[in-house]
């Protein structure tokens, strides 16, 4: 798989998990001591829908197209809030024409104690996202393995925070580099939050991942699943998946209000579901 963001942003999967980082956020910011997103695969931080590569798959179109101007119920649409803000934040004039990074979600959200260090790999891609955040002293953008920062860059020193892992997953092993950086990272940082990412392509290997975490003995591990059709025929993106360990004791409850609304409106074909299940409480 070659992956570049840019054919895929603003799809499904880009929706549901931010929402879920947004939430996250949100949470954080219910006491005034700042807090630290760490972002170990950050991306370019801004994507163009307009672009040859965003056109050419049209994913967005079947994800944030179908959202941003959807007809909501009033609590799902004030959990949406947010997040519905800083993708509107990019287009003043209505529609959706640009999308926000999961870094300039968060960075957007933030307050004025608050920090974030986005953290990636690709020298390009590094370099588009420290001219998008040129002149912000609350941001740090740091051209390193997303990998290595669940070591050295933890626990931030605001000692409150949210660690957000988003690989690409274009190399073999990556649910097991999950799992062992999750395990890392919590012995030098058990108290932060930890939201991790996956695709739902290959369905033995994304229960062989829910199991090995069950049996890592990792406590307060939350599981989201979203599927928007049945088992492709062949490989397919048929669903994502979150895995939030330590999270805020709002986050399940809340989730039960967005994720049927967001499923009603981005399933493909049905049998779908979504799921949300604690494989460590």
């Amino acid at each position: 798989m070659n992956y570049r963001h840019a054919y895929h942003a603003g799809n499904f999967a880009d929706v549901v998990k931010h929402v879920v980082l947004s939430r996250l956020v949100e949470y954080l910011k219910q006491k005034d001591k700042a807090f630290r997103v760490i972002d170990t695969h950050a991306g370019i931080g801004r994507y163009d829908l307009s672009s040859t590569e965003a056109q050419k798959t049209g994913e967005w179109q079947g994800g944030i197209g179908r959202l941003v101007d959807a007809a909501l119920d009033a609590p799902a649409a004030a959990l949406l809030a947010p997040y519905l803000e800083a993708v509107r934040s990019l287009n003043p004039e209505g529609g959706v024409k640009k999308y926000p990074g999961s870094p300039l979600i968060a960075r957007h959200l933030m307050r004025k104690q608050d920090r974030l260090s986005a953290i990636e790999l690709q020298f390009q891609d590094a370099a588009k996202l420290r001219a998008l955040f040129a002149g912000d002293f609350q941001t740090r953008v740091i051209e390193l393995d997303g990998w290595l920062a669940l070591g050295a860059h933890l626990p931030p020193k605001e000692k409150r925070g949210l660690v957000l892992v988003d690989p690409p997953f274009e190399e073999e092993g990556e649910f097991a580099r999950l799992i062992d950086g999750l395990q890392k990272a919590r012995k030098r940082w058990p108290g932060g939050i930890y939201a991790l990412w996956y695709p739902v392509k290959d369905r033995k290997a994304v229960a062989a991942f829910r199991k090995a975490l069950v049996q890592s003995g990792i406590p307060k591990l939350l599981d989201i699943g979203f599927e928007i059709r049945p088992p492709s025929a062949e490989p397919s993106l048929d669903g994502s998946g979150m895995v939030v360990v330590n999270p805020p004791f709002t986050l399940e409850g809340e989730l039960r209000t967005l994720l049927p609304a967001l499923h009603k409106l981005l399933v493909i074909e049905k049998p779908a579901h979504w799921t949300l299940e604690w494989l460590a409480a």
